[in-house]
């Protein structure tokens, strides 16, 4: 406050009535009178208490000293006011900012993870799923030919190679929260297709269409799961 606390210094409420102030100021003043034997008695202190007797012990003075001290403590109010605004502006700004660069971190985090993991992994799916059924069309001519079935072997072991780079694309990053479904898909396709090239490789041996049918049945599902991720990335 800009003014002196008078009813501090006269340790009264200001609520305190003209008897109470009086009694106050005549405890203080021979409290601190210089010829007083208290050990605290000083000249500064019976100054301030004679300067606010001066002030509260004059009706008149005190209406006017009580509403100047109600000036300033609204005007402390009011700047304590605006201090608080500003402050909570300026949380605000950095609280804005914050979240600005966090989003613009998680835009960046997905447009990456789409180029360096799922575009890759979908186009190896793709390499491998894609030219099953003209493998299988070659090889129906006659399953029993061994130029036919060396093909097809071939086309199986490049088909490993190939979903061992899906795979290693896969894992060489986490996917960010909001490809959490699109990364779903993708692992289970990546796992259709495993299981599917392993009943395919079976057939290799047995010659059993069983294996030939579940492989087939195997790559359809994990075609379905394919299309899922590229509809959830248009979604994103």
């Amino acid at each position: 406050m800009a003014t002196p606390d008078h009813y501090h210094t006269l340790d009264v409420s200001p609520g305190a009535t003209q008897t109470e102030i009086k009694k106050a100021y005549r405890r203080l003043a021979k409290l601190h009178h210089p010829d007083s034997n208290q050990t605290d008695g000083n000249h500064e202190n019976i100054a301030r208490v004679n300067a606010a007797y001066e002030v509260l012990g004059d009706p008149e003075r005190r209406r006017n000293y009580d509403q100047q001290r109600s000036y300033y403590d609204q005007l402390d109010a009011a700047r304590s006011s605006q201090e608080s605004r500003q402050k909570r502006t300026a949380a605000a700004q950095v609280s804005y900012r914050c979240q600005q660069q966090q989003s613009q971190q998680a835009d960046d985090d997905l447009r990456r993870w789409l180029r360096q993991v799922y575009t890759p992994v979908t186009r190896i799916l793709n390499q491998i799923i894609k030219p099953l059924k003209e493998q299988l069309n070659n090889l129906a001519a006659d399953p029993f030919d061994d130029a036919l079935m060396e093909e097809f072997q071939t086309y199986l072991e490049d088909c490993r190679a190939l979903l061992n780079r899906a795979e290693t694309a896969f894992k060489s990053q986490p996917n960010p929260s909001t490809a959490a479904e699109v990364a779903a898909h993708l692992y289970y396709c990546i796992s259709q297709v495993g299981d599917g090239l392993e009943q395919l490789e079976q057939f290799t041996c047995s010659y059993d269409d069983h294996y030939l049918h579940t492989g087939q049945e195997l790559f359809r599902i994990a075609t379905g799961l394919r299309r899922e991720a590229q509809a959830a990335v248009r979604g994103l």
